[in-house]
């Protein structure tokens, strides 16, 4: 028998026993009472499959007429509903409970629990810093690469033939830091696209760059620890560092970078951590000078700090004139390197990277032994074949060649706005960020997304990327996950909305 069916007749009987104690005259009337509890009690939640009426007539030995009409009134008050081949379900929105009243779900008396964490509470608060918008619109959402080009069936072939041969030893626990065949991998792709030279046991895999954040925030930061952050930054760095209490330093940038000359004037704060993306700056595009990298690395020496190289799209921003990496110039081993196959491959891959400093690695192990175990080695083993023959090279010559064709579309069509201008014109990113020609304000631009939202088009705003007072209004927005035969439609109800 199904087991839902085992299940639910389960719960029927043990409500029917108590319902037939009122000794109804009608047996319909009685197991209607029954099912229903059961579904106002949640003990059957919502869109959960009844048993068949033939099935449940057998089981409780009473006429298949009875259960036809018990369902028939259970339909009518809309407990249930009777769909196409998937028999009964339970249809039961229970923000109503069973005395038929609405419940206020957001109202709780904290009185009655133990007190929250000042941590919990501190990543509660800055919840809403993050970017989180609906996972069904891609236009012009920032952070996706062109989803319709990824290698669909090559991933899974490999993902087959893993599966196929797997021995039964690897489906045990599997060492927090990554298994070696993809760490090794991921040497070698370092190796030869950033010159980057680095033992692989230095390698951790994880789920992308928030979880290495994660990792090394709990990792290195106390309450009030100070970390220097580039100003503006992604709202999810802002967000992370906040929350576990660490104190901000938004450094502003200039041509060549995050501006040294202002961080030398807090050296007397002793920050421990300065995150960067030299590579390509999220969300400006600026690129950090080779000078200015030195410049760092001296900083980071004098001031006896870590330097979090989160190279952000290294790919695209590298790809014609590719600047050595920071961890590949430094000598001191203070250098922490970040990527993620997230942003190159899809989201949903949930596969990321960071090269740690030896002194620190015994340390985010066993934080990430307490905390996220490890990434499934399934994914690991395919993403190393996936390196191993060449698909990730193709992949991103594709990527690259798809996102100049649809940058060079989606510019040709936003320039009819009349009330926005795109900051960069070159190619250097997956995203753009377009500036409103005249100021406006916060809430303005607030309003904006919202009704951008509602058009099923997201934008990310530019002005929470700030974390000092000095915000600047506009949108980013990402272009090249929008097949070509529909950008031009996209723009034009895009410009409908912000003119």
């Amino acid at each position: 028998m199904n087991t839902n069916y085992q299940f639910s007749i389960e719960r029927i009987k043990k409500s029917l026993k108590k319902q037939e104690q009122l000794k109804h005259k009608n047996k319909y009337i009685t197991l209607y009472n029954a099912i229903k509890e059961c579904i106002q009690n949640i003990e059957l939640p919502h869109n959960w499959v009844l048993p068949a009426t033939r099935v449940l007539a057998e089981e409780l030995e009473i006429s298949r007429t009875t259960i036809v009409k018990s369902y028939e009134l259970l339909q009518l008050e809309k407990l249930i509903v009777s769909k196409i081949g998937s028999g009964f379900t339970v249809n039961y929105n229970n923000s109503i409970n069973p005395n038929g009243s609405k419940e206020n779900k957001g109202i709780v008396n904290f009185e009655l629990y133990p007190e929250i964490s000042s941590i919990g509470k501190s990543f509660v608060n800055n919840f809403t810093l993050i970017n989180r918008t609906s996972a069904e619109s891609v236009a012009f959402r920032p952070g996706l690469p062109p989803l319709d080009i990824f290698p669909i069936n090559r991933w899974k072939n490999l993902l087959n033939t893993y599966w196929r041969y797997v021995k039964s030893s690897k489906l045990s626990y599997q060492r927090s830091t990554g298994i070696d065949p993809l760490k090794k991998s991921i040497c070698d792709y370092l190796n030869v696209s950033r010159n980057i030279k680095c033992d692989y046991n230095q390698i951790m895999v994880v789920s992308g760059s928030l979880q290495s954040l994660y990792l090394i925030g709990s990792t290195m930061i106390d309450k009030g620890d100070n970390v220097i952050l580039e100003d503006p930054t992604f709202p999810n760095v802002h967000s992370l560092f906040k929350s576990i209490q660490a104190n901000l330093l938004p450094v502003p940038l200039d041509e060549n970078g995050i501006s040294i000359e202002k961080m030398n004037e807090l050296n007397h704060l002793n920050p421990k951590l300065v995150h960067v993306t030299p590579s390509n700056h999220y969300p400006l595009g600026t690129k950090m000078s080779l000078r200015r990298r030195k410049e760092l690395l001296k900083w980071a020496n004098t001031n006896k700090a870590l330097i979090i190289e989160n190279d952000y799209e290294n790919e695209v921003g590298n790809h014609i004139n590719n600047i050595p990496s920071i961890y590949s110039l430094d000598t001191e081993d203070r250098t922490i390197y970040m990527g993620t196959f997230n942003r190159l491959l899809h989201p949903s891959i949930r596969l990321g990277y960071m090269i740690l400093p030896k002194y620190l690695i015994k340390a985010v192990e066993a934080l990430q032994e307490h905390s996220h175990r490890f990434v499934a080695p399934s994914a690991q083993a395919v993403m190393s074949q996936f390196i191993e023959r060449n698909y990730l090279y193709q992949h991103l010559k594709n990527t690259i060649e798809v996102s100049q064709e649809r940058h060079k579309l989606f510019l040709k069509e936003f320039k009819n706005s009349k009330n926005m201008t795109i900051k960069n014109q070159e190619f250097y990113s997956l995203n753009v960020v377009a500036e409103f020609n005249h100021i406006i304000s916060q809430d303005k631009e607030t309003q904006i997304i919202q009704k951008l939202n509602e058009a099923n088009i997201t934008a990310h705003s530019l002005s929470e990327c700030y974390i000092g007072n000095n915000k600047q209004q506009g949108l980013i927005l990402g272009y090249c996950a929008v097949r070509s035969n529909l950008l031009e439609r996209k723009v034009k109800k895009l410009l409908s909305i912000v003119g």
